[in-house]
């Protein structure tokens, strides 16, 4: 009989203001994670929250003491507590998604199922996305544009669901500290020739708090840090 497989898997979430949904999510991933292996961790990185998140997770780590946690004393952006998250995270696997609770960490398995050994980065792609017609539009218009500027091998790069082996993200130098970090993070691995797949997933309606995101202070910096990225990797990294 073939032996089961085992995985090594760090699991986080970045977190900003997101009080009332990360307490779930954290649940979540302890329960799922003991069905599927003995080697995993937990992570959250509060990324400066003005709301009660810090509180909320110092009472978790009381009844998850291997929890791990790490406070950021000022909002470094989207990109910054990713990359704080991929720095922190110790085992082979990593796994994010986002602290607002939109997309569900029990279907973390759907995506180790395709991570076979020719595989270094399952993404997700939403199958319905449950969100204002505005942000939808603007969400599509944003991928859409991103998908061709820098021909990406992945259909939804706005979509926070995503399993990578640690050993391929050690070889990306990630700068983003906007959300621009997941273009960035998707072309780095295409050049580091990452092989990828992608699998459909369940989207939410969101309950609880506003998107960081669908600010119009935060759409402009993001595009602007878009096209920098874009001047970066496509121009200037082609010169040298």
């Amino acid at each position: 009989m073939a032996k089961p497989k085992t995985y090594s898997i760090s699991v986080f979430f970045p977190c900003y203001n997101d009080a009332k949904s990360i307490s779930k999510l954290v649940r979540d991933s302890f329960l799922i994670l003991k069905k599927i292996t003995p080697d995993y961790e937990v992570i959250v990185v509060d990324d400066g929250s003005s709301d009660s998140s810090r509180q909320v997770l110092k009472k978790l780590a009381l009844r998850h003491p291997n929890l791990k946690l790490v406070f950021h004393e000022r909002n470094l952006g989207y990109g910054g507590a990713l990359r704080t998250g991929f720095q922190t995270s110790s085992k082979n696997l990593v796994f994010y998604t986002d602290g607002d609770g939109q997309y569900d960490v029990k279907e973390l398995p759907i995506l180790l199922s395709l991570m076979t050994k020719d595989v270094d980065f399952v993404n997700g792609i939403k199958m319905s996305r449950h969100d204002p017609t505005y942000r939808i539009f603007i969400g599509n218009l944003y991928s859409f544009v991103a998908r061709w500027l820098f021909f990406l091998q992945t259909y939804d790069v706005d979509c926070d669901f995503r399993l990578i082996r640690r050993v391929l993200l050690k070889k990306l130098d990630l700068k983003s500290n906007s959300g621009s970090i997941c273009v960035e993070l998707v072309k780095k691995a295409q050049r580091a020739s990452a092989k990828f797949r992608q699998v459909s997933i369940h989207h939410r309606q969101r309950r609880w708090g506003q998107s960081q995101f669908f600010r119009i202070d935060r759409i402009l910096t993001t595009f602007f840090e878009l096209g920098k990225l874009w001047i970066k990797l496509m121009v200037l990294d082609k010169i040298k």
